[in-house]
């Protein structure tokens, strides 16, 4: 499991650092602009212009340049020059209202999922499987703004049962934290709580024919033991690659339509003001946060595979 874990560890070092030259490359190298006039901002005096070719080395040559992105980014000294702010630091100070975001709402979906997509597979067919089938395709065809208006619209203006805009952080006071967070959460949610419950189904159909399943029931064993220790456990494997990676995005900036509609002051209103303003700092530097997130969680969720199923291991 050491040799596994140390495997992955370097081959998501590898990934890292490709995904950073391609990055780097995307802003700084194939637009036909100039990079230091983009990165200055549109209205950036010449000599502001001059001092960003100096510090990223846009006047060297292409590894250098790299290096000095990297080195800015990952010392946390490059600086939106529009606004005169340490582009990580913005990062930081922003990410625990994203961690607010995206936990919870990950956890009611998958949990949610879980339920609904095992009850749909012991009562295929009926009437329970028929209507969630009917949520599910509801809740991925709903984009996500529209889900979020509708809520806001409905239980923040019509009824006023919640807050429409706004948020409290958890350690000023907790019971309000949930409060203003309760509509963004099950905006998030809603949307995959369906598509995961379908997956899941479909995965534990199948895995109900498997022979070992067979041999289990064979045994004695009891149904419930058999589908809580076999069927489930390994159908769940799949959902849990999907899990890491929508949940990396998310944690990256993906929620910045639920926190630009909600008002909620995350990496993802961060990055939607900077799309908006054309502010290339923050965008680069979002775009490396989102790609160390999914290639760190892609490789979290090959560990819990590997303990899962030690066959992972011999391939890892």
């Amino acid at each position: 499991m050491g040799r596994f874990i140390v495997r992955r560890t370097l081959s998501a070092a590898a990934l890292l650092f490709a995904t950073s030259v391609v990055v780097f490359g995307i802003f700084e190298v194939i637009p036909s602009y100039n990079p230091g006039r983009a990165i200055a901002g549109r209205n950036a005096t010449p000599q502001t212009v001059a001092i960003v070719n100096k510090k990223f080395g846009f006047n060297q040559p292409f590894y250098r340049q790299y290096l000095n992105t990297m080195k800015l980014i990952f010392t946390g000294q490059i600086v939106d020059y529009q606004d005169q702010l340490n582009v990580v630091s913005e990062f930081k100070s922003r990410f625990p209202a994203t961690l607010s975001l995206v936990i919870p709402a990950a956890l009611i979906w998958l949990i949610a999922a879980i339920i609904l997509g095992s009850v749909s597979a012991l009562r295929a067919g009926r009437f329970a499987d028929k209507a969630l089938m009917v949520m599910a395709i509801v809740g991925v065809s709903i984009p996500v703004f529209l889900l979020g208006a509708v809520l806001l619209y409905l239980l923040a203006y019509k009824l006023t049962i919640f807050p429409n805009t706004g948020y409290v952080s958890l350690t000023s006071n907790p019971a309000q934290w949930a409060y203003y967070l309760i509509l963004p959460w099950f905006s998030i949610a809603l949307l995959s709580i369906g598509f995961y419950s379908r997956v899941l189904r479909s995965n534990l159909l199948d895995m109900v024919n498997e022979d070992f399943v067979r041999t289990a029931k064979a045994k004695g064993l009891s149904q419930q033991r058999v589908f809580r220790r076999h069927v489930l456990r390994n159908s769940l494997m799949p959902i849990l690659t999907m899990f890491g990676l929508d949940f990396a995005t998310l944690l990256g900036g993906a929620a910045l339509v639920t926190e630009t509609l909600f008002n909620i002051p995350g990496v993802g209103q961060y990055e939607a003001t900077a799309i908006g303003n054309l502010d290339v700092p923050p965008i680069l530097v979002g775009a490396m946060f989102t790609a160390f997130f999914v290639v760190l969680f892609g490789a979290l969720i090959d560990v819990v595979y590997a303990l899962l199923d030690p066959r992972v291991r011999l391939t890892g």
